[in-house]
């Protein structure tokens, strides 16, 4: 089984996360057919709409951790970098429909895409703390920016869920639906950015992004340098080894 399915119809490319037994969650394979498929949507003049979507169920779980642990992200073009790096740089219209869970990478690539629609049973949870690590996708800047400082603090810092309304409420997300239309509302929103003239929603989209280009790239830089460090540390040790023990993580002496 295909688990990113790729389609393109109308001048817009689907990517479908296609793992709905595992929540959807990513593994480095998985990654790296992702970072692939935004290359060839950036590079693809048939392609002038990018749309991320999972299932009505669940959007994405995030890692799939026994994968992270054996395949863990030390360099910086390790797969989920050099996803990230494409997504933050893609220049054409980024649409995603958020159903269900969307856990650690679930909702950091959110802050990159240009129109966010989510199901009323939308959960959002960026939980780098609770697993000894840190944020990435630039998240750290971003999400304080579209949040506000406190409200990005309880969800970096505590790592806990919100739902789809405090998404709505705060920014990230356009428009909250019943689960069952939200891809294919999606869809509708993207032909209509496809029938638009390319040229002005690139030139658009570039002066829209332009004032903090660079200071986006340098966060994820230095995040991921964070990251990679933080993931051979005895926090992220102890956190992954009780995920994959299935007992409560002991930071107590950490």
């Amino acid at each position: 089984m295909t688990e990113i399915l790729s389609h393109i119809d109308s001048g817009v490319m689907t990517l479908t996360f296609n793992r709905v037994d595992k929540k959807n969650s990513l593994t480095a394979a998985m990654y790296t057919a992702l970072a692939d498929a935004v290359e060839q949507a950036e590079r693809n003049p048939e392609v002038r709409v990018l749309v991320f979507q999972g299932h009505e169920t669940v959007f994405c779980a995030g890692n799939d951790i026994a994968d992270f642990v054996s395949n863990p992200p030390s360099t910086p073009d390790a797969p989920v970098f050099r996803l990230l790096k494409n997504i933050s740089a893609f220049p054409k219209p980024m649409l995603a429909a958020v159903a269900g869970p969307a856990v650690g990478i679930g909702t950091t690539l959110l802050f990159h895409c240009d129109l966010v629609y989510a199901g009323d049973n939308a959960a959002f949870a960026m939980p780098f703390v609770n697993l000894g690590i840190c944020p990435e996708a630039a998240s750290s800047l971003l999400a304080p920016q579209m949040m506000g400082y406190h409200r990005a603090a309880e969800a970096l810092l505590l790592g806990e869920p919100f739902m789809a309304e405090a998404a709505l409420e705060v920014g990230l997300v356009n428009r909250v639906l019943p689960p069952t239309e939200v891809n294919s509302y999606v869809q509708v929103q993207a032909r209509k950015l496809a029938a638009k003239p390319l040229s002005s929603l690139l030139e658009t989209k570039r002066l829209m992004k332009a004032g903090q280009a660079a200071l986006v790239q340098k966060q994820m830089n230095d995040e991921a340098t964070s990251f990679g460090r933080m993931l051979t540390e005895p926090a992220a040790k102890e956190a992954f080894g009780a995920f994959m023990e299935k007992r409560k993580p002991d930071f107590s002496k950490l």
